[in-house]
């Protein structure tokens, strides 16, 4: 029967992506599953919230897949360094499976980089317009997203100048080429702008190469891109209000794809208020809880997504032979990294009855 004939070819499909994946990715991916058994507990979280000073923090780290990665800090310690060391790690992990990796997950672990790489261009913009001395903001770069000329960035004072003098040899020049970006001076609105379009051109390139490899794959990441779809959707509605941006400017922002593409998106772009947004974000099943929780926690729109964000990354851990979980491992390390620094934070400052409020378990055991 046709049913029997599909069901035939699906399961010749699934016996290829396991052979194939196997021979070539079985190790980085054993990897990064003992990366992510290695991710903090809420145990662990419990010992850092005892201590009285940062150095108490370095001794319970120690006891944990961190070992001694702080010993040669010397004391004080400042939450800065703890950041800093935290990164270093973080580069570490991503490296050795860059280093162990072939194609296609060779290209798949330089797409998950090119987001960085838009945020630190955003960054060196941002500064120079601000009269910011460039070697400071490239020390504030994230590492997973630095390129070779990124330093000579402040030059740029048009986006023709950016382009032609910075980014032509870039992975990102093909994002500046799609987006046809006309703006001549590099002012606020239009550096945000820059971000928003060119983070719009690499998701949709970033789903297109998933969707590509199909598969196991492709199932994964479309929930965790078409998520970050969205997120960036309602988060540029929600801050377009107060500005000059019409409908017809955030339409040219929004992703053309994800959970909300195109009804969800086509209405946000009129959106005149935060109610609205509200109203709008209901009708759908995976945001509907988003505002509800903000309103009730009090917490911001951005913790919410980011606890959402931890949902869908955790997931991409319960399918075999497949690249999400790459992607996942490093967003739910992202988020520990922000919880151990927000920890170090309330310590330095003597505000450890703050501590639970903005810490999101990502451990295994969850």
């Amino acid at each position: 029967s046709v049913a029997r004939s599909d069901n035939l070819e699906s399961m010749s499909l699934n016996v290829k992506e396991m052979v194939t994946f196997g021979v070539d990715d079985a190790f980085p991916e054993a990897v990064v599953r003992g990366y992510r058994g290695g991710l903090l507990s809420p145990a662990d979280y419990v010992n850092l919230a005892q201590s009285e000073i940062l150095e108490d923090m370095k001794l319970h780290l120690a006891g944990t897949d961190y070992g001694n990665f702080l010993q040669n800090e010397p004391s004080p310690l400042a939450t800065t360094t703890i950041y800093e060391k935290l990164m270093e790690r973080l580069v570490y992990e991503f490296d050795f499976l860059e280093d162990n990796a072939v194609a296609p997950l060779t290209n798949f672990l330089q797409y998950v980089r090119y987001g960085y790489m838009i945020d630190n261009v955003i960054l060196i913009l941002t500064g120079t317009l601000h009269d910011r001395d460039t070697s400071e903001l490239v020390e504030k770069c994230n590492p997973l997203g630095l390129f070779d000329t990124i330093s000579t960035l402040s030059v740029a004072t048009t986006v023709q100048d950016l382009y032609r003098t910075v980014l032509i040899d870039t992975p990102l020049a093909n994002y500046f080429r799609i987006s046809e970006l006309k703006s001549e001076d590099l002012d606020e609105l239009n550096i945000e702008i820059i971000r928003n379009t060119l983070w719009k051109a690499y998701l949709e390139d970033f789903y297109r190469f998933c969707n590509e490899m199909g598969g196991t794959t492709g199932e994964v990441m479309a929930e965790c891109l078409k998520f970050e779809a969205d997120r960036r959707v309602i988060t540029i509605t929600c801050n377009s209000f107060g500005t000059d941006l019409n409908a017809d400017d955030r339409m040219k922002l929004f992703p053309n794809f994800g959970y909300l593409y195109p009804e969800g998106t086509w209405a946000l772009s009129r959106a005149e208020d935060m109610d609205s947004v509200r109203a709008i974000v209901d009708d759908f099943e995976q945001y509907r809880a988003v505002f509800e929780i903000s309103s009730a926690s009090e917490k911001s729109l951005e913790d919410v997504f980011f606890e959402k964000e931890v949902e869908v990354c955790k997931r991409t851990f319960d399918r075999q032979f497949q690249f999400g979980v790459f992607y996942g491992f490093l967003k739910l390390k992202e988020q520990e990294i922000r919880n151990i620094v927000w920890v170090a934070e309330c310590v330095s400052q003597a505000q450890k009855d703050k501590i639970t409020q903005n810490i999101i378990d990502v451990s295994y055991s969850a």
